[in-house]
């Protein structure tokens, strides 16, 4: 059985840091590429940064400069430290994982985790 487990959300003022981890489980971790997502209430699901095989990171312009992407294949865990949070982040972020080939990552998910709330008050 597949699973990816979401852990570190919580509630931080403007300006505050948090640090997601994703642990995976029922997969070979290091075969997918890995991203994060984040869903707010009323907006659709929007990716947030992603992390190929080869450890290439890629962001969405909205989070570029404050949060960062990193995996730890022995550990087959994902994290995403986020610093400088703003308001708008407030969302649940969701971990996926994404089959890779050649690492180029597929365009579908594969597997989602349950999701973590993040708050960010002014």
């Amino acid at each position: 059985e597949v699973q990816l487990v979401e852990s570190g959300g919580g509630s931080v003022q403007s300006g505050g840091s948090l640090r997601l981890s994703c642990a995976a489980s029922g997969i070979t971790f290091n075969s997918y590429c890995m991203d994060w997502f984040r869903q707010a209430p009323g907006k659709e699901r929007e990716g947030v940064a992603t992390i190929n095989i080869a450890g290439t990171t890629t962001y969405a312009d909205s989070v570029k400069g404050r949060f960062t992407i990193s995996r730890d294949n022995a550990r087959r865990n994902v994290y995403l430290q986020m610093n400088s949070l703003k308001p708008e982040d407030t969302a649940t972020y969701y971990c996926a994982a994404k089959r890779s080939s050649w690492a180029s990552c597929a365009a579908t998910v594969a597997y989602w985790g349950q999701g973590t709330q993040v708050t960010v008050s002014s």
